[in-house]
């Protein structure tokens, strides 16, 4: 191997996260329930942003580990309740959300992550809105 491209991959490896751009991200939440009569926009944080991955074509010569497919996730999260205006007392008007406090490139973990993205948006209300700013 070249001194070129030897410096050239230790490089890219140490350096490769500096050049990721993932942070919390403004998002709105649209939540209804089908007894409740309002739909409730929520506006929070996601993380969202690029993270730098690593091409598997010279996989024989990395080890596994510098092979890793890095997604923007939380790093520190926390959650907040919001009241959904309108149900009738038999229901439960409350809905608990994730909010960003901090982000990083790492693995998608399924436990509170989305690590597929979806084709069809469903993020919209089909009953009038009521607003929640938190």
């Amino acid at each position: 191997m070249s001194p070129f491209f030897v410096m050239s991959l230790l490089f890219g490896l140490i350096f490769g996260q500096t050049a990721s751009l993932c942070a919390p991200s403004e998002y709105t939440i649209h939540v209804e329930k089908r007894e409740c009569a309002y739909c409730l926009a929520i506006n929070t944080t996601i993380c969202a942003g690029f993270c730098m991955t690593r091409d598997s074509n010279g996989k024989k010569l990395l080890l596994k580990s510098a092979l890793s497919q890095n997604v923007c996730t939380y790093k520190e999260m926390q959650y907040r309740t919001a009241l959904i205006p309108g149900c009738p007392h038999h229901t439960i008007p409350y809905y608990s959300y994730p909010v960003a406090v901090s982000c990083k490139c790492g693995k998608c973990n399924t436990d509170y992550s989305d690590c597929v993205r979806e084709r069809v948006r469903t993020n919209y209300c089909t009953k009038p809105q009521k607003f929640c700013n938190l």
